[in-house]
């Protein structure tokens, strides 16, 4: 199920930098594939598997109400023809009711999967982040961009390509990000924003 995963890309558009005051003369630049990064992520399919397990009771629910609504209308308009004003009215105004609580519903589902879209994928997300930032301080690098997502870059040189080792930093579970100094809080990577709501599949 890629919906879980599906905005997460653009998310992922510039990821780490140094302070702005750096000159142009000197700095060191890299590239992540942020694509290859979240199809790979350790604990990407454990999530989106929960995720399409605690999916699948709403997705049945929001099937039979519309499925409901749907056979309401059909049988209005079947019918109508031979219907009174005041029943054609009458009726009118229980469907409306009928799709009113039908969208409200709707909306109630899709806000609850998106709280549990962010439980699930930030962790993923911070990991990412700070596996990129330990790689950026590990090579010296003055920014690491990415190179999915609409990236303005055009022409690149491969061999810069830091994504395999962010990559190794995720599956260690070693980031030193992850680790902050006695007495001083660890400072969160910039540049990297929670992911849009994705639409109900």
């Amino acid at each position: 199920m890629r919906s879980l995963f599906r905005a997460t890309i653009v998310a992922l558009s510039l990821v780490a930098s140094l302070s702005a005051k750096s000159s142009a003369q000197g700095q060191k630049f890299a590239y992540i594939t942020s694509n290859v990064l979240l199809e790979q992520a350790p604990g990407r399919s454990e999530a989106e598997s929960q995720f399409a397990k605690e999916s699948a009771p709403y997705q049945a629910e929001i099937k039979r109400m519309s499925d409901s609504l749907n056979a309401m209308v059909a049988a209005f308009e079947k019918k109508q023809a031979s219907l009174t004003p005041a029943q054609r009215e009458t009726q009118g105004k229980e469907i409306q009711q009928k799709e009113a609580g039908y969208q409200a519903r709707a909306k109630e589902i899709q806000d609850k999967q998106n709280s549990r879209q962010g439980e699930l994928v930030n962790p993923i997300l911070d990991r990412i982040k700070i596996a990129i930032e330990d790689v950026r301080i590990e090579g010296g690098y003055s920014f690491i961009f990415n190179t999915d997502g609409g990236s303005p870059i055009v022409a690149y040189d491969k061999n810069l390509n830091v994504t395999d080792r962010v990559l190794a930093k995720l599956r260690s579970g070693t980031t030193a990000a992850a680790k902050p100094t006695t007495g001083a809080p660890s400072p969160a990577p910039s540049g990297v924003t929670r992911p849009v709501t994705p639409p109900l599949d």
